[in-house]
């Protein structure tokens, strides 16, 4: 049944990976993951997109599973573990690899602004989705009406904090790995004895000589 006029896809797909994240996170990353699917269906919509809407919602949905306490330690960004379990999740299922790569690189760069928007557009609408509902980002692109189905079925209850303590706690025991990305941002706020790292004090503190 559409949401605000968003069809979920009814495939065994779409409700393995629903259950899979379902079980796997909180109520604040299950109802974050679907809204962004709704939002990004929407811009989708408003922009003129054709997209495939099982490979958008697979994204939407296994996008901050890197943020798992289980991948806390893996010394990697927390967008490339969510990429590499979206991709473990549709080998398993015999996908073909063009929509796997599909996949894998929208999550990888759903918090790189500026590239995801030129691409394909199951990437630019994943990142479209989650610029709407964690940063507002175009809010007046979708209808009061609309925004208000999408809440009701998946609230936000003090959501602004309690994804900002999300990322915090799945990104702190790796903090170099918001090197140039707009996840320093967060340590910065929330982690005391941060200090990020600056990119022009790297290139000049390189081990070439001249």
């Amino acid at each position: 049944m559409p949401l605000a006029g968003v069809a979920i896809p009814d495939t065994s797909l779409a409700a393995q990976a629903t259950e899979l994240v379902r079980d796997a996170t909180d109520d604040l990353i299950y109802h974050h993951s679907r809204r962004v699917y709704c939002f990004a269906g929407l811009q989708g919509r408003r922009r003129g997109l054709s997209f495939d809407p099982e490979l958008l919602y697979v994204a939407a949905m296994f996008h901050d599973l890197g943020l798992n306490e289980e991948f806390r330690r893996s010394g990697r960004r927390f967008e490339v573990d969510s990429a590499d379990e979206a991709r473990r999740f549709l080998h398993g299922h015999g996908m073909p690899e063009d929509s796997i790569r599909r996949v894998w690189t929208a999550i990888a760069l759903h918090t790189t602004p500026g590239i995801p928007e030129f691409m394909e557009p199951e990437v630019a609408l994943l990142t479209a989705g989650v610029e709407y509902d964690v940063l507002g980002i175009g809010y007046d692109d979708v209808s009061e009406a609309d925004r208000d189905a999408i809440t009701e079925l998946h609230p936000r209850p003090d959501f602004k904090r309690r994804i900002l303590r999300a990322f915090t706690d799945g990104i702190a025991p790796r903090p170099d790995t918001t090197f140039g990305n707009v996840k320093a941002d967060v340590l910065a706020h929330y982690l005391p004895g941060f200090r990020r790292r600056d990119f022009v004090d790297t290139i000049l503190d390189s081990p070439w000589p001249e």
